[in-house]
C-alpha cells in the first residue's frame, strides 16, 4: 500500500509518518505540503532520518487520489473541507484529522469554526472514526472524519453510560486538560514557553470547537441528551489529555456494577483498558500509545460518578487512531503498526 500525508510537517503529520514508516502493510509514503514543497523532509526533521529520504511534494489532487491507496489530511481547519471533494472519486481512501468533516450540520461548523463548511455531500459521506463505537460503518466508507483529541477521551469515557441511558441528561460535566502539543506546531502566546511553563490555565471557556462534536455523538447515543458543560485547560507538559467527567446516575449501581458495564462493552476493543475499582490512570500510563485508560468511582453520598479517561493527544487523539481507522477500512488487523506498550517514564 502507498500512503500519502498532507500536512506532514505538523505534529500530527510527523507522528503519522513515524507510525506508517514501520507499518507492515505500507510500502511507500508520499509527503505533501503546500508551503514547503520541494524541500527534503529529513533535512527539516533529522530525528526522522532513515535509509530512505522523502521530498515534500506539491498538492495535485488528481495525481494523489490515483497513486495513493490512503491519504491522511493532517491539516489545519478549513483545508480538508476544500481538498476532500477533489480527492474523492479515485482509488484513495481519505482520513481527515482536522475538524472539517466531523460536524454534520454545516451551519454548526461555521458557527464554531468561523469558516465555510465542506460540501453537504462530503459531510454526508464522511463516517465519524471512533473505532470502539463505529467500527462497522468505518469498514464500509471511503472518507473518515478522525475524532478530535478531547472528544476521543470524553466519548470513550461517557459512551457506556450515555448509550445505556444511565446518566441524568443535564448532569454531565467534563473537566479536561491537555499538553501544549494539542495546540499544534505553530507558536502562539498561549503556548509560549515563558507563559505556559509553571502555569495552569483555562481557555476557550464555553467556546471550544469540540463541544458540538461531543454533543453530536452523545445525541446519536441518546436522543434526549442535553448540552454538556465542557471546560479545557492547558497543562505545562508536551503530551497527554485527562478528561475528568462527572454525572449523576439514574439507577442505584455500585462502582463494581458500573465497571462491569464498561468492561462488557470494551472487552472486544484492544485499545481501551478499564482499571480496577479504586485505581485511576494518569497521562504517563498511555504516553506514545494508542490506549485510552479509564477509571471510575461512584460517590455514595452524592450519587455522582467520577470517570477519569486519559489518552495521548497526538496518538489516540490523532495519528494512531487514524492508523487504527486505516487498518479497519482496509481489513487489516486492527492493531497492526501500532505500539503494543506505552513509553515510560
Amino acid at each position: 500500500m502507498i500512503a500519502g500525508i498532507v500536512g506532514a510537517t505538523g505534529y500530527g503529520g510527523m507522528e503519522l509518518f513515524r507510525l506508517l514508516s514501520t507499518h507492515p502493510q505500507i510500502k511507500n509514503i508520499q509527503l505533501y505540503s503546500s508551503s514547503q514543497a520541494g524541500e527534503d523532509f529529513e533535512t527539516i526533521y533529522p530525528q526522522l532520518e532513515s535509509n530512505k529520504r522523502h521530498t515534500l511534494r506539491d498538492l495535485e489532487a488528481e495525481v494523489m487520489k490515483e497513486e495513493c491507496d490512503v491519504i491522511f489530511l493532517a491539516t489545519p481547519a478549513g483545508v480538508s473541507s476544500r481538498l476532500t471533494p477533489d480527492l474523492q472519486g479515485g482509488k484513495a481512501k481519505v482520513i481527515d484529522l482536522s475538524g472539517d468533516l466531523r460536524l454534520k450540520n454545516p451551519d454548526e461548523y461555521k458557527e464554531w469554526y468561523k469558516k465555510d463548511a465542506a460540501p453537504t455531500g462530503v459531510l454526508e459521506t464522511a463516517v465519524y472514526g471512533l473505532p470502539e463505537w463505529n467500527q462497522e460503518a468505518i469498514k464500509q466508507t471511503d472518507v473518515i472524519a478522525n475524532p478530535g483529541c478531547y472528544p476521543t477521551a470524553t466519548l470513550l469515557g461517557l459512551g457506556p453510560v450515555i448509550q445505556g441511558q444511565l446518566a441524568e441528561r443535564s448532569s454531565v460535566i467534563i473537566d479536561a486538560k491537555s499538553g501544549v502539543s494539542g495546540a499544534g506546531k505553530n507558536p502562539n502566546p498561549l503556548t509560549h514557553f515563558a507563559h505556559a511553563q509553571e502555569n495552569f490555565q483555562i481557555y476557550k471557556v464555553n467556546q471550544h470547537q469540540h463541544i458540538p462534536e461531543i454533543e453530536q455523538q452523545l445525541e446519536q447515543w441518546d436522543g434526549s441528551t442535553e448540552p454538556v458543560t465542557f471546560s479545557t485547560h492547558l497543562v505545562p507538559m508536551t503530551r497527554g489529555i485527562m478528561a475528568t467527567i462527572y454525572f449523576t446516575l439514574k439507577e442505584d449501581l455500585s462502582t463494581e456494577e458500573l465497571l462491569a458495564r464498561y468492561r462488557d462493552h470494551y472487552a472486544a476493543h484492544p485499545f481501551v483498558r478499564i482499571r480496577e475499582a479504586g485505581q485511576f490512570p494518569c497521562t504517563k500510563d498511555v504516553y506514545q500509545s494508542n490506549y485510552c485508560d479509564i477509571g471510575l468511582t461512584i460517590d455514595r453520598r452524592t450519587k455522582r460518578v467520577t470517570v477519569v479517561s486519559v489518552i495521548d493527544n497526538l496518538m489516540k487523539g490523532a495519528a494512531s487512531q487514524a492508523v487504527q481507522n486505516m487498518n479497519l477500512v482496509f481489513g487489516i488487523e486492527e492493531t497492526a503498526g501500532l505500539p503494543e506498550r506505552p513509553v515510560y517514564p
